[in-house]
């Protein structure tokens, strides 16, 4: 499943209208990381926001890419060379 389209205000349905869901496999695949560490995130209370249907964790689509946004870091200014 790719997380990836062309409209980022727009996802994908099925027939109910319903966006597709990753479940922790996907995400750490898609993410390049290993399943324990989204594990891990949800105990410290970190990472995408989650459903919970028995004992499976499954992640939207637009949560997912919410929460990549959140990570990502500022630029920074190129650093000036030290001068006396």
């Amino acid at each position: 499943m790719s997380i990836h389209n062309e409209n980022p205000t727009t996802f994908p349905t099925d027939d109910w209208g319903l966006e597709p869901l990753m479940d922790v496999a996907e995400l750490a695949a898609y993410l390049g990381i290993p399943i324990s560490t989204v594990y891990d995130w949800r105990v410290h209370g970190k990472g995408p926001a989650a459903y919970r249907f028995g004992k499976h964790l499954k992640f939207a689509i637009s949560d997912v890419r919410a929460w990549i946004a959140l990570q990502r870091e500022p630029t920074s200014e190129p650093r000036r060379p030290y001068r006396r």
